[in-house]
Order: C-alpha cells, then structure tokens, then sequence
C-alpha cells in the first residue's frame, strides 16, 4: 500500500537508505525478510493465492439413483426418477472442461445401471450446448459400488434381492407356524420393519450391531477399492457412479463423523482427490471434510462379503 511504501522510505531516509523490505521497530532492524514472512504468515488471515492451492487431480461423484418404482424390487425408474437422473447429469457437466475426460460407472442394478445413463445423457447435452470437447466413457457396472448385502442360506445377496427371499420365506413360516426362524430372517424381518413403522431402516443399519447384514465400513471400504481401481485401470478427470443411498450414508459418515442424513433421489456425495494421493475432500450438503486416502493394502474385505451378492 502508498502509506507502507511511504512509510519505509522516510525510515530509509533516516537510517542511512537501508535496503528495501527491511523491517524496522523503534530504529532497531528485527531480521525480518520476505522468506520468513512467507513460512510464518497466518493462513487464516492470509488465505493462500489460488496457484499456491492443493491441485485436485479427480473429482467423483457418488450419486444415489432416482426415484424408483419400489425399493423392495428390482425394478427401474419411473418418470420422474429418469428426468432427475438427466437434470443431476446437465449440473455435473458444468464442471467438465474441454479435454477432460469422464468415466462413468455405477452399481450392477436396473435402478442404479439407469441412473447412470441418464446422467451420461444429460451431461453429453450440455458439453455440447456449453460448446466443449470432452471423452465421456460408456457406462460401466463394478461390483465395488453395489449396495449393502444380506447373508443369507445362498450366500451374500443385495438387501433388496434379500427382500423378495425373506418375503418368500416369512409367508411359509407364518402360513406352517412350525419352528424356530433363523437368525438373518429375524434381522432383515427388523430392518424392513423399522421402515413400515415409519422409521429409518438405514439408521438402524448404521448404529445397531447386526449380525447378518454387511457391515457399513465394509462398505466404505469397497467405494474406496472402486475409486482406487478406476484411478489405476482408467483414470479420468471425474468419476460419475450411480449408487444407492446407505453405501453413500456410510461413506459420508465415515468422513464427516457423524450422520448428515439420507441423500435425496440423485443427490451426490462429491469426493475430491488431492495431487499426491494422500489426501481428498469429501463434500456433501455444505461441509467439506479432508480425509486421508486409504492404503490398498488396508481395504481388504471380510471373506464373506467378498463374493458378489446374487441378483
């Protein structure tokens, strides 16, 4: 500013035109240099210059699937779910420049495979009305972003596919009456019980000990192996993956330390990873959270939630 540039000249004059940018208190000089005040300055005060910033090398989306014709089938979207699906597309293509290139992904369910396409449609739409040039990959299905799974007589099965069993299941017990019901009966019997009595089944998901059901933080462990994978086989500058919503609640969970709530049909939790790759910042309704990147070797699943859940 004038008055410092005037202000160190008057010193200068007065002490023999010591050099520039010397720091004077009282006519005493404090060895104070440009470098020191650099390393010492308060970032607080003194926000960092924008090229001085951590550079984010990829940005992923985990995106919850639109609305569907019933969660406790495999069913697809309606209407409404697919215009969701391409309006959360058209918003993520605001973010992709000229160059960049787009990997899409998503969970291996009709729900989840539709949502992607739509959002791969609406976002080549509006790279073509912004005028920009970029490689949008086809969709992809990765077992690492399926929902949460249920262990049942048949091995691991996604919490909806466990539905139609236990449906199954619970008639012929209530129909005989003979015997004691097994144990993943009762629990998923609880689960969905919770959300006909107008309850949070996925609340009850992530605080209560569950004995048949995937863990949460297996889960966040499979979303980081998935994103992880993609970076080494096909890295991109974003990763769109349409998901489901209580894998996505795990992951925001893990990062934030506590609950922020259940994302709304399409809404995303945006994962930003730090050039490095020791360092991302998840983002989601308003907060952001720096987390540390977890080491491959650490992302080892339990042996029984390594096998695929069947359709």
């Amino acid at each position: 500013p004038l008055y410092l540039r005037s202000f160190r000249a008057r010193q200068a004059a007065l002490n023999g035109a010591r050099p520039a940018g010397d720091v004077l208190w009282q006519g005493e000089d404090l060895g104070v240099t440009p470098a020191w005040a650099e390393v010492t300055r308060t970032k607080e005060i003194v926000p960092e210059r924008r090229e001085q910033g951590a550079r984010v090398v990829t940005d992923v989306y985990l995106v919850r699937h639109g609305e569907t014709q019933g969660d406790s089938s495999e069913s697809g979207l309606t209407p409404l779910g697919s215009w969701q699906s391409h309006r959360r597309g058209q918003e993520i293509a605001r973010r992709v420049m000229t160059g960049h290139r787009v990997v899409m992904a998503c969970a291996p369910t009709n729900r989840a495979r539709q949502t992607a396409e739509h959002l791969r449609r609406g976002l080549t739409d509006n790279l073509v009305l912004f005028g920009r040039e970029a490689e949008v990959g086809d969709v992809l299905p990765m077992a690492e972003f399926r929902n949460f799974a249920v262990a049942t007589p048949g091995g691991p099965r996604d919490v909806t596919a466990a539905f139609r069993l236990y449906h199954r299941e619970m008639e012929r017990y209530e129909r005989i009456g003979l015997g004691e019901r097994p144990g993943w009966l009762v629990e998923i019997d609880r689960f969905w019980g919770v959300q006909q009595g107008g309850g949070d089944p996925i609340t009850h998901w992530l605080t209560m000990p569950l004995l048949y059901f995937e863990p949460p933080v297996s889960c966040v462990r499979r979303f980081w192996s998935g994103v992880l994978r993609i970076g080494t086989e096909s890295p991109g500058n974003s990763v769109v993956v349409a998901t489901h919503s209580g894998p996505i609640r795990a992951f925001a969970t893990w990062a934030m330390g506590y609950d922020p709530g259940e994302p709304f049909n399409a809404e995303f939790v945006r994962v930003r990873l730090i050039e490095g790759g020791v360092t991302a910042l998840v983002l989601y309704r308003n907060r952001v959270q720096e987390v540390r990147i977890p080491d491959p070797a650490d992302l080892a699943a339990d042996p029984i939630w390594r096998e695929a859940p069947q359709p």
